[in-house]
């Protein structure tokens, strides 16, 4: 069964969340002019927003973090979005010698050894490519959802990063039917994962489908607590790992 077939629902005020996220957006690319990107994961919501600024010609960058560890799926959607829509997209990528030396170090499946291990992996491999495809930009657009996780519960349409860049999250207040209608109204392309019961999808190691009833990232991680499922992207820095364990000595 397909994702959209599982999924797509109309619901109750969604014509007016599409045009308050395009408004968003419109505002967003206006006020960062030149110096705004959509840090895409590739999943579905992500798909959304690049649609959205590839059919209303906003003029907003968009970039993707090349873990080295990501389905081929994941990747080829890469080349999709650019035949598709005529946009490049910005691939960054981990530092080899710090990859390198991480993995010779602590093992191809460190993160399955501890919290530390996983989130310096995930340190090395997100945020420091991160803070590269962020640096000399004011703005960047994500596609958090409120109700994606208890962690993201209250997650603002407009807020401020730790670093004082303003984070416009433009599908908070959609729900997970809303993102697949909009896909199925669009043919957006999307992860063929998706139908494989994987809502939530991230590096290959770290994903698996998840079963009826589980919450909506019980496949990220699923071997740590669920307080701890976050790869710090979207966390304080007081809540992130040491990434210095996979830094050359």
């Amino acid at each position: 069964m397909s994702a959209i077939t599982l999924y797509a629902r109309a619901t109750d005020g969604f014509d007016a969340r599409v045009a308050h996220t395009l408004a968003l957006l419109r505002e967003a690319a206006t006020e960062h002019a030149g110096r705004i990107v959509q840090a895409t994961s590739l999943g579905a919501e992500d798909m959304v927003i690049t649609d959205l600024i590839a059919r209303h010609a906003l003029p907003i960058a968009i970039g993707t973090l090349e873990t080295g560890k990501l389905h081929p799926q994941t990747v080829a959607l890469i080349d999709h979005i650019e035949s598709r829509y005529g946009l490049m997209v910005e691939a960054y990528r981990p530092e080899q010698e710090s990859t390198l030396h991480f993995v010779l170090t602590h093992g191809e499946d460190a993160m399955f050894r501890s919290l530390a291990l996983r989130k310096a992996c995930c340190g090395l491999r997100k945020l420091e490519p991160l803070a590269r495809m962020l640096a000399n930009r004011t703005a960047w657009v994500t596609g958090l959802r409120r109700e994606q996780s208890d962690a993201r519960g209250e997650v603002p349409l407009r807020g401020l990063d730790d670093a004082g860049r303003v984070k416009f999250n433009a599908l908070a207040d959609w729900s997970w039917a809303d993102v697949w209608h909009y896909i199925a109204m669009h043919d957006v392309p999307y992860n063929p994962l998706h139908d494989q019961f994987m809502p939530s999808i991230g590096c290959a190691p770290c994903t698996r489908a998840i079963a009826m009833g589980e919450p909506f990232r019980a496949g990220r991680w699923w071997w740590e607590d669920e307080g701890a499922k976050e790869c710090g992207l979207h966390v304080h820095p007081e809540e992130q790992a040491d990434v210095s364990i996979g830094a050359p000595r």
